[in-house]
């Protein structure tokens, strides 16, 4: 690409990825200086269009980063309630009382959010004190300096070719130059990815962990709604085949969140997470709360899930990575945002005072250490074994081991344990066909469940069909050579968008991509076990248009 003439741009800081970290960073450089030059850019069409989560929001963030966000208008509306913990069987459930939980499990003072909504309202904030935010901008490439520092980013690239060169139409964006790059990309961010290979970033670190969530609003009776109540569920369906458990909000307007977890560690390839969503909505309890109902909008979205010992290191000359592009999930409590509001603060505080002191393209080291140190060190550290515990000894065991050294170490500051490690990474996890029999899942309804491509419609994603796909295979015949004979292909099951599918052409099986159908959640390129595929930015603006998740 070397031959290819851009324009450049000049700031002092470059952040990538329109999401609460980055919003955050953008809002509190600007209250720092108000004359420093601070640019945001997103790939999806408008601020909050790619942004799925939960989301019971904890405000520590907020409060730290706009005080006064009540009488601004922010759009948390809806305070905690009453908060719900069962453990489901295929035909009852059993309430885990709140009692013995420690005190970080409870959700009194947070508020259930779209957390879409939460981040359009604070891009407004933002471009209030002058920050510039250029939603559609895909940023495609990293720039780098003459010592190997990230310098910039290119955005903005539109009208490749199918095959990704460049034709006669193609718009060859810009250079955005920064004297430091925040990457706020979210989980599995592919310029992220690139930074922590090429400065070998996961050294000395667990490998990351992910979970697959998948969220459906619906609209409900209002004989059955109530405002504010939060409930959470283990156990059935995903018994002993997988790590992971359900989320139901109730927001305002008669609508719910209804949202399922399943953790990407789970070893029978045969398991279908987005199947395990739809049989969790017949489970009696929630089939009778959503029955006369109506579904609205699904999404989908990786979590980070290792935590503490997982986080990689955080900066590398001239760049940072903020919130979930770290991995600042807390797992138990199901919540990463307020994590990311901190990282995205504590990373605006130390770039400001590097170029109070002149600097630019060095390493962020402050910001590290506030990080691992401060607000955010100290939440995940106290969590950081809930994870390792239920992979290695499951459900069950991880309830009580996990709440015993979550209390002990609220109680103490230290844990019986030390620090667990997770292992293997999710691809690893993954067992091959024969050791695990093929599960049966029942056809969806049409009424509580959904088929895929049904569902994806209420995603309202859409690609420009011409553009290269988004989703690269390093060995196109790996799929049917490797993976279908060893794994069955998960990747039929694991997508929960039905980008892949295994299909017959004269007599043989072919490996289809529809990459038209893709939600940006990245499981595939967590999942595969071959580690075959690698998502890569689509054009600017493409991919799903999520209202209010």
């Amino acid at each position: 690409m070397a031959e290819i003439e851009r324009e450049a741009m000049e700031y002092d800081v470059v952040i990538v990825g329109a999401g609460p970290a980055g919003l955050s960073a953008a809002i509190r450089l600007k209250q720092l200086n108000a004359d420093l030059d601070v640019v945001v850019l997103e790939k999806g069409s408008e601020v909050g269009a790619h942004i799925l989560s939960g989301a019971v929001l904890d405000p520590v963030g907020l409060n730290k980063l706009i005080p006064d966000w009540k009488e601004k208008g922010a759009p948390l509306n809806v305070p905690v309630k009453e908060d719900n913990f069962y453990m489901l069987g295929e035909a009852g459930e059993i309430r885990i009382p709140n009692a013995p939980m420690p005190p970080l499990m409870n959700n009194h003072g947070n508020y259930i959010v779209s957390m879409g909504n939460v981040c359009r309202w604070m891009a407004e904030q933002a471009e209030e004190l002058g920050v510039e935010i250029f939603p559609g901008m895909a940023c495609s490439e990293l720039v780098y300096g003459d010592n190997g520092e990230v310098k910039g980013v290119v955005a903005g690239v539109f009208g490749l070719e199918a095959d990704g060169s460049y034709g006669e139409n193609t718009e060859p964006g810009m250079e955005l130059h920064g004297k430091y790059v925040f990457l706020s990309e979210g989980v599995r961010g592919s310029l992220t990815k690139e930074v922590i290979a090429k400065y070998d970033l996961q050294s000395g670190k667990e490998p990351q962990k992910f979970g697959v969530g998948m969220k459906e609003i619906w609209e409900i009776d209002p004989a059955k709604h109530n405002e504010g109540e939060v409930t959470h569920t283990m156990g059935w369906p995903l018994g002993s085949n997988a790590g992971g458990g359900s989320f139901v909000y109730h927001l305002d307007n008669n609508q719910v969140y209804v949202g399922f977890v399943v953790h990407l560690n789970y070893k029978n390839p045969h398991l279908f997470p987005y199947m395990e969503f739809q049989r969790f909505k017949h489970h009696p309890k929630i089939a009778e709360l959503l029955k006369d109902g109506k579904r609205v909008a699904y999404g989908a979205r990786a979590i980070s899930e290792g935590g503490y010992q997982s986080m990689p290191k955080m900066v590398a000359p001239g760049v940072a990575l903020l919130g979930c592009s770290v991995g600042m999930v807390n797992v138990p409590r199901i919540k990463g945002n307020h994590n990311a509001m901190l990282s995205g603060m504590a990373a605006a505080e130390a770039a400001y005072a590097a170029i109070q002191d002149g600097r630019a393209s060095d390493e962020l080291n402050d910001y590290e250490t506030e990080v691992r140190k401060g607000a955010i060190g100290k939440d995940l550290k106290k969590v950081r074994n809930v994870k390792p515990l239920w992979s290695k000894f499951g459900l069950t065991a991880s309830l009580t081991l996990g709440g015993f050294d979550m209390w002990f170490q609220t109680l103490t500051g230290f844990s019986l344990f030390g620090t667990l490690k997770h292992g293997k990474n999710d691809a690893e996890a993954t067992e091959s066909a024969d050791k695990h029999k093929p599960i049966d899942y029942p056809k969806p309804d049409g009424t509580l469940s959904f088929d895929r491509l049904t569902n994806v419609s209420f995603a309202a994603t859409n690609h420009e069909e011409s553009q290269p796909c988004h989703l690269r295979l390093a060995d196109p015949n790996l799929p049917i050579a490797t993976n279908l004979p060893k794994f069955d292909e998960p990747a039929q099951r694991y997508c929960p968008a039905g980008v892949y599918e295994v299909v017959e052409k004269d007599g043989k099986p072919e490996f289809v991509v529809n990459f038209q159908n893709c939600v940006h959640c990245k499981t595939c390129d967590i999942k595969d076990p071959s580690q075959n595929i690698t998502w890569v930015t689509p054009q600017g603006g493409d991919g799903p248009n999520y209202p209010n998740m």
